[in-house]
């Protein structure tokens, strides 16, 4: 099936935004490359007006042209998601020149590929500062502007270790798993206030993503997402799903992702014990790490030459997702489920009665 075909459609789009009618602006941090740059083209794809959110300027500008290739609008904002004014100073920029915002989308992280021990502290406290307090300032400022209006939608993108934490990504897992008790805590307030923003979480599977390009990695082989592996176009059909759905509480993307929180949720000593036999070498390809790769941790990989959307690792990465496309579709099919039970049951009945 392909990306625009699955896309929600237009009508989807305006049941959901309430009484916007017009393409909806939407802004999407860590655009310039992986998830968050599939997620932008396909909001483009909706002809939705996106505002690109990212460090390196090159990966931006790929992004943008992108975007307006596949019919949207883009506008490109390079910052630093750290940077609380100056995330909040983007939200009034978007605002004041593309219009209201309808949906924020945080993809936004950097990480750390080594054991906690060769970790410093200023790395910890880097990636912190973008995985998860990049997440938390793009809320706010979201917020912010939304209250008002007491409408919109925020997507945090999540991933499977926000619930389940793996050997080699310390840094990374704990931002993630910040972001799923601060998204709880939103969540919560927001029906207190019985507002109209929704927020929804969408956790992710291992992706094609640029990142192993260009993370900060100590590991004797090249870094790997572990498989089985997605390409980033799957992720981003759940994302714009998402923002045209957010009122379920969160998404499961892939088959490993459900396993995974169903494993943790039952047998999380085993999955301790397993992981620490996998884990390590699950992580690293045969090949030895490229001494001279780039490290965007604390200067933007992207700056001067475009990564795109995938990572090095196509040959091997799925296209699409038999599990995230029941997730998507399970409201419609679960009235034919239910039909196929009833004519199961009916037929039964009859041939007892024979």
């Amino acid at each position: 099936m392909s990306d625009v075909n699955d896309l929600p459609t237009e009508a989807m789009v305006r049941e959901n935004a309430g009484s916007v009618a017009r393409p909806r602006v939407v802004v999407v941090t860590g655009a310039s490359g992986g998830v968050g740059r599939a997620s932008a083209i396909a909001f483009g794809r909706l002809g939705d007006t996106v505002a690109l959110i990212a460090r390196g300027e090159a990966g931006l500008a790929g992004a943008a042209a992108e975007v307006e290739a596949a019919g949207g609008r883009a506008l490109t904002i390079p910052l630093d998601v750290s940077d609380a004014d100056a995330v909040d100073a983007a939200a009034e920029r978007v605002e004041n020149e593309l219009g209201p915002i309808d949906v924020w989308v945080n993809v936004a992280f950097s990480s750390v590929f080594a054991p906690v021990a060769k970790i410093s502290s200023d790395e910890f406290k880097r990636t912190t500062e973008v995985t998860y307090l990049g997440f938390v300032y793009g809320t706010q400022a979201a917020l912010k502007r939304m209250r008002p209006r007491d409408r919109g939608a925020i997507v945090e993108v999540g991933s499977a270790l926000a619930y389940r934490g793996i050997p080699l990504q310390a840094a990374y897992c704990a931002s993630k798993h910040a972001i799923q008790g601060f998204t709880e805590s939103l969540r919560c307030e927001l029906l207190h206030d019985r507002s109209g923003i929704n927020v929804t979480m969408v956790q992710m599977p291992a992706l094609n993503t640029p990142q192993f390009s260009w993370v900060l990695s100590r590991l004797p082989n090249q870094a790997q997402p572990v498989p089985p592996i997605y390409q980033p176009e799957v992720a981003a059909r759940a994302v714009v799903h998402a923002a045209a759905h957010p009122r379920r509480r969160e998404y499961w993307v892939g088959r490993s992702t459900v396993y995974t929180l169903i494993a943790n949720k039952i047998v999380p000593g085993l999955l301790d014990h397993y992981l620490a036999r996998t884990g390590y070498k699950g992580q690293q390809t045969d090949q030895p790490r490229d001494p001279d790769q780039p490290v965007n941790l604390w200067n933007p990989a992207d700056q001067d030459r475009d990564f795109g959307t995938h990572g090095q690792f196509d040959s091997r990465s799925a296209s699409w997702s038999a599990q995230a496309w029941l997730a998507r579709h399970r409201n419609t099919l679960a009235p034919l489920a239910a039909l196929g039970a009833a004519m199961v049951g009916l037929t039964a009945l009859r041939a007892a009665r024979r």
